[in-house]
């Protein structure tokens, strides 16, 4: 499991690690680009009770963290569909990932 540290004043959000691998390229993609947007996640996947959404801006430190030490095989397909329902909702949804 890798987390997903977002300006460190919020407990890390948890991520499958192939998903986080994939999570990476697409905010780096939209944070090159001077694009902030929006992330939406529910805290506890195994008793939702709620959903936090934060605002993901170029000026906030991110810290993804990987488990293991093996870089991840990146499916195209994936960051396409990914960056597909970010453009088009203006959000990323990370549990409908």
């Amino acid at each position: 499991m890798g987390k997903l540290e977002y300006n460190s004043s919020r407990p890390a959000i948890e991520i499958e690690e192939v998903t986080l691998a994939h999570v990476k390229i697409v905010i780096g993609t939209k944070l090159r680009r001077n694009e902030s947007f929006m992330m939406t996640w529910l805290p506890k996947p195994e008793a939702p009770s709620g959903r936090l959404t934060i605002w993901v801006h170029p000026s906030i430190p991110l810290v993804f963290e990987f488990d293991l030490p093996t870089v991840h095989a990146i499916d195209p397909a994936r960051v396409a569909h990914m960056m597909d329902q970010l453009n088009s909702r203006g959000e990323l949804v990370l549990d409908q990932l």
